[in-house]
């Protein structure tokens, strides 16, 4: 019999997702009978205690008999279990600062840890993530805050609706004005920005057309990489290069911020990466983005003026071009910034159910069967040791 553990999230605020929901637990049993899942109580949960039990799911404090534990974000250093099996979003793979102390501590506890995020098809492409999720709530949150910075229409928030479908719902009879929203990216955060503008009977414009003219009606545009980055000599683009090499390339977004009223920022970003548009160019008199949803979040990334994370109860704040300072929103001559880290939060159900499919299908099998190659080359650390890929952490995790 192997166990599994549903942790409670210990990381505050709270994550209300869960890594599997009680239907996919009780098809785990009924098709998987050498398996048992078992789950923390908790209150914050989107699913019920009362929903797991009914499921057939042992509630219960003591997971220190679990085989594999699953969470969703990072777990507290306090309540690792030494010599376990982990498999929860670390946020440790570009050394971040913040979760050092919890990398040292799994190394330090033998602890095995599978991180959902490095878990990729063979070319390169995430296996699971909420991203999709993200860019709906995302691209919902940022039309929402340009209705409450114009006056002239109003969106209610993603939160109060019990599903994906009633938040469908409210979008009827719904009367957008003649705005142009730029989207960047094109992975599952960007599937999910345009689930939200076919939704919003948003027409798609092509990039050229976008820069040339104005609409009486909605219209977005869409940029993947060849459309956003050049080289800097050979003005071309291409992917594997650009992502080996981003410092050789330049971006093409300037443009868009002149031609704009709302930017749907979508794209994956690092330090080496050109930013879409830098500080000075807000200052330009043409400068026309009033609102920006940076969805894929990174403070001071590809969107400059991204001054860190709001918060789902208020996720809109303003920042002054001038004094690069956060302000309230909706001010004049303010941006209003969207940048809330936990976006798929807000529809908590759908995106755990979506999550849990593919955790099934792509990964559990596998891992219950003592592994495969997809697992292995996310395995971070095993038996406290870090792997041959993740070798580069070496100085990170204080060795």
């Amino acid at each position: 019999m192997i166990k599994i553990g549903l942790l409670r999230e210990g990381k505050i605020p709270a994550d209300n997702r869960v890594a599997l929901t009680p239907a996919q637990c009780k098809w785990l049993h009924k098709n998987a009978p050498d398996v048992q899942v078992v789950a923390q109580a908790s209150s914050d949960r989107c699913y019920s205690d009362k929903e797991y039990v009914s499921a057939g799911v042992e509630i219960t404090e003591d997971v220190s008999g679990c085989d594999i534990l699953l969470g969703i974000k990072e777990v507290p250093v306090a309540g690792l279990l030494a010599g376990k099996t982990y498999l929860f979003f670390s946020h440790t793979r570009k050394q971040q600062p913040g979760n050092r102390a919890l990398f040292q501590a799994i190394l330090e506890q033998k602890i095995t840890l599978v991180d959902y995020e490095c878990l990729e098809h063979d070319d390169g492409q995430r296996i699971l993530g909420f991203g999709f999720f993200a860019g709906v709530v995302g691209a919902h949150n940022g039309i929402m805050a340009y209705g409450r910075r114009t006056g002239q229409y109003d969106l209610g928030r993603v939160y109060q609706q019990k599903s994906f479908r009633e938040l469908i719902h409210t979008y009827f009879g719904l009367r957008l004005p003649d705005i142009k929203v730029v989207v960047t990216g094109s992975g599952r955060v960007a599937h999910g920005i345009l689930e939200v503008m076919n939704l919003l009977e948003i027409v798609e414009v092509e990039p050229d057309e976008f820069l040339r003219r104005n609409f009486s009606y909605p219209v977005f545009t869409q940029l993947k990489g060849g459309m956003l980055y050049e080289h800097a000599h050979r003005k071309t683009y291409e992917r594997e290069h650009f992502h080996q090499q981003p410092q050789d390339y330049r971006c093409k977004f300037l443009d868009y911020t002149r031609n704009a009223d709302i930017l749907m920022n979508g794209i994956y970003w690092d330090k080496a990466m050109p930013r879409l548009f830098e500080w000075e160019d807000m200052l330009h008199p043409a400068f026309r983005l009033k609102t920006i949803a940076d969805i894929t979040d990174d403070r001071e990334g590809s969107v400059p003026c991204n001054l860190g994370d709001s918060t789902m109860e208020t996720p809109v704040y303003g920042v002054d071009k001038t004094t690069r300072r956060v302000i309230a929103p909706y001010q004049p001559g303010g941006v209003d910034i969207m940048a809330v880290g936990n976006l798929p939060n807000e529809l908590p159900r759908d995106a755990s159910r979506y999550f849990g499919e593919q955790l099934i299908k792509h990964v559990l099998e596998d891992l219950l069967r003592g592994g495969s190659v997809i697992i292995d080359r996310a395995t971070m650390v095993r038996a406290g040791g870090l792997t041959p890929p993740y070798q580069y952490l070496r100085e990170y995790a204080g060795g």
